[in-house]
């Protein structure tokens, strides 16, 4: 365990933030991979795959409800110095991370193919991301486990683990996609299905490295089959602060949905090009996200220790660094989009889209990463209502108009980038603005009743004055 409510706030962040993002680039790393293999079949397949990615972000959004949830009361926790209430909030999130990973098997075997016929531009797409959601879904169940399990550590301020068992979760799916996609070695190939079954193979790989970690190292937090038993409280206190996050991804999930919906009449082209681009845009902007991910525990364990002075500071280190690094990317996808994009499809047309929608929508790079910043703080501060509120926003915002301007004659694909540009710019203004009044809500009264707590100083004895 690490205490963050002392020392420098920038050195916790800037220690935090590398092993964070170092895990999340190799999970997009070893997304790119599948894609780059499985593009060796057809855009059909290209495009099958990408839009049954986007299902993920409905299964993240349940994955969120834990992770967050876990994350901001454990924090709480760690800041009041109070292990036992950590360690039951743990076990109790292992409890429902099992019931969650089992109803995504089920959700997955039952709704796999609706789901692919209400986006998909063709009957081989409908297909192709059919068949690789049936073999993704297990990786998607048994990352449940592993979410709530990194969450808890990331929540005690260490941050190795979890990002190293990622990176072999990583190592071997990349070892594994083109074996089992292309029939390296084998001469099997199984297409869109080996690059699910490569991804469940190595997330359980992985959830049997950190179950042992667990096991033989960590102690701050551990599994405890005594506090298996569900008690309603404590579930309750986790779905109150995870279920608005998690309504943030349900959110996300509707918004690609539309996006899939109004470029279905491009081709499935337009969707894979949709794809790759969306996929390289989420790779470059790992490092602000990280930074972001990294102020949240730092903000939840001074805000349990009642010190609204860092919570406040925390956000604002935390805004600058992501915004300077967000320009920074955001220049590399506007000079040299070519060297992010390079390999992916040797389809033309395919590729021409992927190069216009990066080149459009690498201009939201700064206000996403401030969005992403304040819905870090929201959730170190243990309510995220407001992030839910925010990412409405930016769905209606932005749905509508792209609905409506697709039915209309002359209509073009970058519309539906320009659109999201000013949803997203509206969406970071909005969350600065419900993040300063949260501010002033929950942090001034804590500040005042942690004055007002303080013993008084201690009156000299009798003996003592009597000797003055």
């Amino acid at each position: 365990m690490k205490d963050l409510t002392h020392g420098s706030i920038v050195r916790h962040i800037l220690a935090m933030a590398p092993p964070i993002m170092l895990g999340m680039v190799t999970i997009m790393i070893c997304q790119l991979v599948d894609l780059y293999f499985v593009s060796g079949l057809g855009d059909a397949a290209v495009a099958g795959v990408a839009a049954a990615g986007n299902a993920g972000f409905l299964v993240n959004g349940l994955m969120q409800v834990l992770g967050v949830g876990t994350v901001a009361l454990i924090a709480h926790a760690v800041g009041r110095k109070d292990r036992p209430d950590a360690n039951l909030i743990f076990n109790q999130a292992i409890v429902l991370s099992v019931l969650f990973g089992v109803l995504t098997l089920v959700a997955g075997a039952v709704l796999s193919g609706p789901y692919m016929r209400s986006i998909a531009a063709d009957q081989a797409t409908i297909d192709a991301g059919t068949t690789y959601l049936l073999w993704f879904m297990p990786a998607l169940a048994l990352e449940f486990v592993l979410q709530v399990t990194g969450s808890a550590l990331r929540a005690t301020g260490s941050v190795q683990p979890a990002m190293l068992v990622r990176v072999l979760a990583v190592v071997i799916n990349i070892a594994l996609a083109p074996v089992l996609i292309s029939g390296w070695g084998t001469g099997y190939a199984l297409g869109v299905a080996g690059a699910g079954l490569a991804s469940t193979i190595a997330v359980a790989i992985g959830g049997l490295v950190l179950l042992a970690y667990f096991c033989k190292v960590e102690r701050y937090v551990a599994f405890d089959p005594a506090l298996w038993r569900p008690q309603p409280g404590h579930l309750k206190r986790i779905l109150n602060v995870g279920l608005p996050a998690g309504g943030e991804f349900a959110m996300m999930f509707i918004f690609m949905a539309v996006v899939y919906y109004v470029l279905r009449d491009f081709g499935a082209a337009a969707q894979a090009g949709f794809g790759i681009g969306q996929r390289v845009l989420g790779l470059i902007q790992m490092p602000a996200l990280a930074i972001a991910l990294a102020a949240g525990p730092i903000a939840g364990q001074n805000f349990g220790a009642a010190n609204g002075a860092r919570v406040k500071e925390t956000f604002v280190k935390a805004a600058l660094i992501t915004t300077a690094v967000s320009i920074g990317f955001m220049l590399l996808a506007q000079l040299k989009p070519e060297l992010l994009l390079a390999g992916f499809s040797n389809d033309q047309e395919t590729m021409a889209i992927a190069f216009l929608f990066l080149r459009i929508i690498s201009l939201n790079m700064v206000s996403q990463g401030l969005i992403f910043t304040c819905s870090s703080m929201f959730q170190g501060l243990g309510n995220t209502k407001p992030v839910l509120l925010s990412s409405a926003t930016r769905v209606f915002t932005y749905s509508l108009p792209a609905i409506w301007l697709s039915t209309r004659p002359g209509f073009r694909i970058e519309y539906v980038w320009y659109i999201s540009i000013a949803a997203t710019t509206l969406q970071a203004a909005l969350s600065l603005w419900l993040l300063r009044r949260e501010f002033r809500k929950r942090l001034v009264p804590r500040e005042v009743a942690a004055i007002q707590v303080e013993p008084e100083p201690e009156a000299p004895s009798a003996r003592a004055a009597a000797a003055e």
